[in-house]
């Protein structure tokens, strides 16, 4: 992959209308119209509505199908707070990556919007000291490199992302996934009709402790009580203003990765987990209005100063998501025990469905 600098530029979104393509340029970008327009637009292109969540701030071109996006990721955020006061959240690196391969799908391969994404893999891995808080800003650079990429009409049908991000020249973590775009008529026939706006409640439930899975407030915790040890229920928070920062039609990626790693805080020793490693795949559509379990076993693990938890979610009995997460176990590094890998957390091949 190219090294690339962090000065990156907006460069016009061709292909995604000419409403967006002027907004992008603005009054040459310097004026408080033009960088209002191009951030109206960048959090149109990562589908946030909140400028607080939008953390792409450019985009250039070096090649057909790779791209340096530049990021800045916030010191402190309402959701995306340090961990243990010390560590930027590796949770900042899964969202990058979802929002940068969603400003490049739009803006740099025509999917229109109205059209919708959904992730089938995610991976990530991370330098623990390369995210420790310190007293400069934190923007950094994210170099993508796309592949097997496979067109349908002037849209993509699906790709493969590879993303390195870096800051002052030194890498903060590797990672890459695996996306498919579907039109809206597409989506509407695959998800039957439901719809984000229909309207349906869906009751909050008792959450179980924020100090028990790493949270100092009670409206950021996803998991609800569950009925034996290690095993929750999905707490869902319709309101929650960057889980659920747009009206959705099922359980968004996110609500689940945040899952995981709450449960994976909550198996490890001491309550210290810091998600440097990540594997994701989702596996189908966790609906809104059934109960979905999350339960976390933690794995053996080859490296003695590392933590490995396997986090599941199913649905109606059958399995919806998992991930494996890693952590740099506690100083002095901590024995755990720990009970073979379940099946689950195998590599299986994928079902005919994701989550976006």
């Amino acid at each position: 992959m190219v090294q690339l600098t962090s000065n990156s530029v907006s460069a016009p979104a061709e292909g995604v209308g000419a409403f967006e393509s002027v907004a992008v340029r603005g009054v040459d970008g310097t004026g408080p119209r033009g960088r209002q327009a191009e951030a109206d637009l960048l959090a149109r292109l990562v589908h946030r509505r909140d400028a607080q969540d939008v953390f792409p701030t450019g985009w250039t071109p070096q090649t057909d199908t790779q791209f340096s996006v530049s990021a800045r990721w916030p010191r402190a955020h309402r959701f995306f707070a340090p961990v243990a006061g010390r560590h930027q959240d590796p949770l900042l690196i899964a969202e990058t990556m979802r929002q940068t391969t969603m400003l490049l799908g739009h803006a740099a391969f025509g999917v229109p919007f109205g059209d919708q994404f959904v992730m089938w893999e995610l991976a990530y891995v991370a330098d623990p000291g390369q995210l420790l808080l310190g007293d400069e800003p934190w923007d950094i650079t994210v170099d993508v490199t796309c592949s097997r990429i496979k067109r349908v009409r002037k849209s993509i049908g699906s790709m493969h992302v590879e993303l390195l991000l870096h800051r002052f020249g030194t890498v903060l973590a590797r990672g890459g996934g695996r996306i498919s775009c579907a039109s809206a008529e597409a989506y509407g026939r695959l998800r039957g009709g439901r719809r984000p706006d229909a309207g349906v409640p869906i009751p909050l439930l008792p959450a179980v402790p924020p100090s028990a899975v790493g949270r100092a407030d009670e409206r950021d915790v996803v998991l609800a009580p569950g009925t034996r040890r290690n095993v929750w229920q999905l707490r869902l928070d319709t309101g929650h203003p960057t889980l659920f920062a747009r009206p959705n039609d099922h359980v968004p990626g996110i609500v689940l990765l945040e899952a995981a790693r709450q449960a994976a805080v909550a198996v490890s020793p001491g309550r210290a987990f810091l998600p440097t490693s990540a594997r994701t795949d989702f596996l189908r559509y966790v609906e809104l209005d059934r109960p979905c379990w999350i339960e976390a076993q933690q794995l053996p693990s080859e490296d003695p100063d590392m933590i490995a938890v396997c986090v599941t979610a199913t649905q109606d009995d059958r399995p919806a998501f998992r991930c494996t997460l890693e952590s740099p176990a506690p100083v002095p590094a901590r024995a755990h025990h720990a009970s073979p890998v379940p099946a689950e957390c195998a590599r299986q091949p994928h079902r005919p469905d994701g989550q976006s």
